[in-house]
Parts: C-alpha cells; sequence; structure tokens
C-alpha cells in the first residue's frame, strides 16, 4: 500500500515536471516569436527609413539636377542674347547712301564723312551737276574725297514723272547714259529715281512693274541696280527727322539681326543731300554714325562693293 502511495506521488511529480517543461517550453517559444515580431518590426522600419533616405537623396539628386540645367539654360540664354546684342559673330556692313546731288548740304556731307572717317555712297543727278558752278563744284569735291564714291541716279530725275519716264526704257536708258558721260562717272551703279529695284548679279527685286524694263535694259549693259533696305527722311529747312537716330539705329540693328535685309549681314539707308543743310540735320548724321561706330564689327563700306 505505501509503495502504491509512493508510486502515485512519483507520478504525480513527473506530471507536474512534465507540465513545467511544456509551460517553459511554451513561454519560451512565445519570447522567441516575440523576439522574432520585434526584429521584423524593426526590419521594416529600417527599410523604410533607408527607403526614405534613398527617395530624399534621389529627390535631391533631381532637384540638384533641375537647378543645374536652369542654370545652365539662363546662363546660355544670356550668352546667346549678349551675342545677339553686340552683333560681334561676323562682320556687319553699312552702305550710308545720299540721292539727288550736288544739291546745299553735299558740302557738309562731304565735310562728316572725313571728319568720322566712314565710306559714303553719293547718287548723282546730271542736271543739278550742270546748274552751276558751285553745285558743280560739290560734285568735284566729293570726287576728290577718297571716302566717298559716286554714282549715276540719272541725269532729268525723270522729271519727277516716274510713270511717264520709265514707260520708254530705251530712252530712260539713255538718260543714263548722259549723266555717266556729263560727270564722269566711272561706276556703272545706277539708282533709278523713284523706285527701289535691285539688280545686282543674277538676283533682282522690282518694286513696280514700269521700272523693270528699264532695269532689265542697264542691267544688260553692265550696270548694277541699287535699291535700299530702310530710308531716312529729314526736314531740309526745319531740320526735324521723320524717325529720331535710336529709332533709325534700331532698325537698321534688327534688319542686321534677323537678317532681313536685300542681302544678310548688309544693310543699305537711303537719305539724302538737301536733308542736312542745317546744323540740326548734320548732328543727327553725326549722332547716328557715332551710334553704329560703337559695334567694332560694323563696316562702313561703298555700294561698288556690295556683294553679288
Amino acid at each position: 500500500m505505501k509503495k502504491t502511495v509512493n508510486l502515485g506521488f512519483i507520478l504525480m511529480g513527473l506530471g507536474v515536471i512534465s507540465l513545467g517543461l511544456k509551460s517553459c517550453n511554451q513561454g519560451g517559444t512565445n519570447k522567441e516569436e516575440k523576439t522574432i515580431a520585434i526584429d521584423s518590426a524593426q526590419q521594416k522600419k529600417d527599410s523604410l527609413l533607408i527607403v526614405q533616405d534613398s527617395i530624399s537623396k534621389v529627390d535631391s539628386l533631381r532637384k540638384d539636377s533641375i537647378t543645374k540645367m536652369e542654370a545652365n539654360v539662363n546662363y546660355q540664354g544670356i550668352k546667346d542674347t549678349t551675342v545677339l546684342l553686340t552683333d560681334s559673330v561676323s562682320p556687319r556692313y553699312i552702305y550710308l547712301t545720299f540721292d539727288d546731288g550736288p544739291l546745299n548740304g553735299s558740302q557738309y556731307l562731304d565735310s562728316i564723312a572725313t571728319a568720322k572717317g566712314v565710306k559714303i555712297s553719293a547718287f548723282l543727278i546730271g542736271e543739278h551737276d550742270q546748274m552751276s558752278k558751285k553745285l558743280h563744284g560739290y560734285t568735284e569735291r566729293y570726287k576728290a574725297n577718297p571716302l566717298v564714291d559716286c554714282y549715276n541716279h540719272s541725269y532729268w530725275h525723270a522729271h519727277n514723272k516716274y510713270t511717264t519716264f520709265y514707260a520708254n526704257p530705251q530712252a530712260a536708258f539713255e538718260d543714263f547714259e548722259l549723266a555717266e558721260k556729263t560727270m564722269g562717272l566711272e561706276h556703272k551703279i545706277v539708282r533709278l529715281p523713284g523706285r527701289n529695284i535691285w539688280y545686282v548679279g543674277e538676283r533682282k527685286r522690282v518694286d513696280l512693274k514700269s521700272g523693270a524694263s528699264t532695269a532689265e535694259l542697264l542691267h544688260q549693259n553692265g550696270y548694277k541696280i541699287m535699291g535700299w533696305d530702310c530710308e531716312w527722311k529729314i526736314n531740309g529747312v526745319t531740320g526735324k527727322p521723320d524717325l529720331s537716330v535710336n529709332q533709325l539705329y534700331t532698325q537698321m540693328k534688327n534688319l542686321l539681326r534677323k537678317g532681313t535685309s536685300y542681302t544678310k549681314n548688309n544693310v543699305v539707308l537711303l537719305t539724302h543731300d538737301n536733308m542736312y543743310q542745317t546744323k540740326k540735320g548734320q548732328k543727327l548724321l553725326s549722332n547716328l554714325i557715332d551710334s553704329l561706330k560703337q559695334h567694332p564689327n560694323y563696316r562702313f563700306e561703298f555700294m561698288r562693293n556690295y556683294p553679288n
């Protein structure tokens, strides 16, 4: 009986120990699971931080790249604009042309060309040259100045009846021949009265058809016909211009920059001798020349050097 009881106690003890061990094992498993869960959460947190850090770095790099791109774009734009504004890429050619001389005002143009050291082109009228010794003297003064070229603007200037004049191309052609002979002009370069017609080399542009046949006949006989790109009108009595110096200067620059003149990189200004009778008119021309001379790549040229 005693042995049976002891055995029972022993079995009960073993059961308790087994339960304790089981409980310990379960406790250990729960602890391990909790540890794993905590580690997993920490890893997720760490991964999230790494991803966020990567995103921040990428975003930072992107912002830096955009900033650098914007900086480069802005710099490039400023650089291009500067080049454009200074027109420093290649030479630009300015042709200052004066029609209807010799007249009162021609003598001042001669002096301004000398004082400023710039080349000018005078398109002369035979009738004016023969009108008086004084006016003929202005022609001779022009011809003696190495900074002035003299060209043909007809003998009678069509008597200011242009349609009638050009209705007979042969008679008009002979009028130019008479002017050339009378004034002793050495260059076969003409400008048609009342017409902005170009015929240089194989290129031509006609504004009004009534002068086209005369231009064709002149061209066939070795003449170059010169038009103009812009015009300046100054009242010969008051000296008041239709455009300010700055307006005309800007117009000429824009023609060169945009390449919209008859020949790219070349701009021809038309004006008239009698517009420079007054001190005010002379001052305006001097100021225009000074403005143009600010550009180191602007060259003043004769019309005989105009490209074909």
